[in-house]
């Protein structure tokens, strides 16, 4: 059976990644230093998989700490989601964002080139893509300026990943590259639980239909789509965990070197149109009001997925409706998210 080691398991996405990897015959391992992540992950985990999973609390910033990760286990295979990602607090706390997010994965880079392990899926971002408004996104649009520290580290990062495959040429590289993840595993036993108040359109919207913020604000309704609000990419979590198996499927059966993919559904979703659809999904209105654009906001960002699809096999199962199902079960489920360790 080959292993996975997955950096960041206990957070939303990577949460999700590791049940898909279980039911695809994988042994998982997972590293989270629990910085925006609860430990209570790990037994939702093992009540939807039945298996408790091997769990190290490191910081992948500490090389002494991971390695022991490395050296207690042959690892095959290492999926990086570790890392600070929230936009704003990029912008307020830069050198906490370069340096977490870049020195965590040269450690992990460091490690697996010590321990002989060669193939790695990086969690990247359509940030990388900056400003430009020439949707949708293929995996060969030029990269932009990004608007911020975070989008920055993901585009360094790739670069240095590019350097780090270039120089071992038995290292394998997959970078994919994400639009907007939401939704909820079925079990509504785990889903997006951030700390403090939600950056995230979805955790926000899930709150104020449950009652524990009182209003949404939609961030402009002056853009130039068709109902004035921005349009964007959101991909349903499950399907997003089932990219990451499938790129590591890719590594399994292709040469060194870096691939690219973008996951999303290749399809744009408003504002005011995802907030109708979790009206439906709530049965009833949710209070929001209009308020200025944000800076560095773009009016539409969608990606094309035809490489993903020709390339991985890989195909958006989910909708707009089952997103928007699956996170009001896992809000009505946990109200208050999941308890404090």
């Amino acid at each position: 059976m080959s292993t996975v080691l997955v950096t960041g398991g206990n957070g939303y996405i990577g949460s999700h990644t590791v049940i898909s990897l279980y039911e695809n015959g994988y042994d998982v391992i997972i590293a989270d230093n629990l910085s925006n992540s609860k430990m209570e992950v790990q037994n939702r985990l093992e009540k939807i998989c039945g298996k408790r999973f091997k769990f190290y609390n490191v910081d992948c910033c500490d090389e002494a700490a991971l390695e022991k990760v490395f050296s207690e286990n042959k690892i095959d295979s290492v999926i990086h989601f570790a890392g600070l990602k929230a936009v704003g607090e990029s912008v307020r706390m830069p050198l906490e964002y370069y340096s977490n997010n870049i020195n965590s994965m040269i450690t992990v880079c460091k490690l697996m080139k010590k321990y002989g392990v060669n193939n790695l899926v990086f969690s990247s971002s359509a940030t990388v893509y900056g400003m430009s408004e020439d949707v949708p996104f293929t995996e060969e649009s030029p990269l932009g300026v990004c608007t911020n520290p975070y989008g920055w580290t993901k585009w360094m990062l790739e670069q240095i990943l590019r350097d780090f495959a270039k120089a071992e040429p038995s290292m394998k590289v997959c970078l994919l590259r994400y639009f907007n993840p939401v939704g909820a595993h079925e079990s509504g036993l785990i889903g997006e639980d951030p700390r403090g108040i939600p950056n995230n359109l979805f955790p926000y919207i899930s709150k104020v239909a449950g009652g524990t913020l009182e209003k949404l604000t939609v961030f402009g309704d002056d853009y130039d789509t068709p109902d004035g609000t921005c349009i964007r990419d959101y991909i349903h979590v499950v399907d997003l965990a089932d990219g990451h198996v499938k790129a590591i499927r890719y590594l399994e059966s292709h040469d060194a070197g870096v691939s690219l993919f973008n996951l999303g559904t290749g399809k744009g979703t408003s504002v005011k149109e995802a907030v109708a659809a979790f009206e439906k999904a709530c049965g009833h209105e949710i209070n929001h009001v209009f308020g200025p654009r944000r800076p560095g906001d773009i009016a539409v960002c969608y990606a094309s997925t035809e490489k993903a699809e020709k390339e991985l096999g890989f195909v958006a199962k989910y909708g707009i409706d089952e997103m928007c199902s699956s996170c009001w079960k896992w809000q009505t489920m946990n109200p208050e998210g999941l308890s404090d360790d």
